[in-house]
């Protein structure tokens, strides 16, 4: 096994391995699940927000997994390679509200991921990718580390890119 990129590699085998994990708890875990439509990508249906953003709530379990899942993929990318920056697909701008739907979607996909990050460590990961049962991470943090993957990309440098597949 050629050694060039190995680091890389393994973070990413690492960072896919618990979002795959993390999605498949928010399928199997939760019953009634949240949806979050924001307003830059649909219809304007929802309840005005502050500031002017607009949120529906609908029963599905994508945006708790898609935002959980690039809390988890942020913190373990943001660790391993702080200097890279990360394009990915969502931003935590709706979920920074005060409503009582906002403030319950937020502490759902910020427990999963919090409980995902704390797991025991798997072959190949490290702690100092965020993992493990020792590291904790506040609600501040997680929704600052989705902000992360607002990168808009360059012509020069590395990136990492991140954008879940649904099958």
């Amino acid at each position: 096994m050629s050694l060039l990129f190995a680091t890389e590699r393994q973070v990413a085998i690492t960072a896919v391995r618990r979002a795959c994990g993390l999605t498949s708890t928010v399928f199997n875990k939760l019953v009634k699940n949240e949806t979050l439509i924001k307003g830059d990508r649909s219809p304007v249906t929802g309840k005005p927000l502050s500031s002017g953003s607009f949120v529906t709530l609908l029963i599905g379990s994508d945006v708790v997994g898609d935002f959980s899942a690039q809390a988890v993929v942020n913190t373990i990318l943001s660790r391993a390679f702080p200097g890279d920056p990360i394009v990915g697909e969502e931003d935590a701008k709706d979920l920074r509200g005060d409503s009582a739907e906002v403030t319950t979607l937020r502490n759902r996909i910020i427990d999963l991921a919090v409980e995902n990050l704390a797991g025991e460590l798997g072959l190949g990961e490290m702690e100092e990718w965020g993992l493990g049962p020792k590291h904790t991470h506040t609600s501040d943090e997680l929704l600052d580390i989705i902000d992360r993957g607002t990168y808009s990309g360059s012509s020069t440098g590395r990136a990492f890119f991140y954008v879940p597949v649904r099958l």
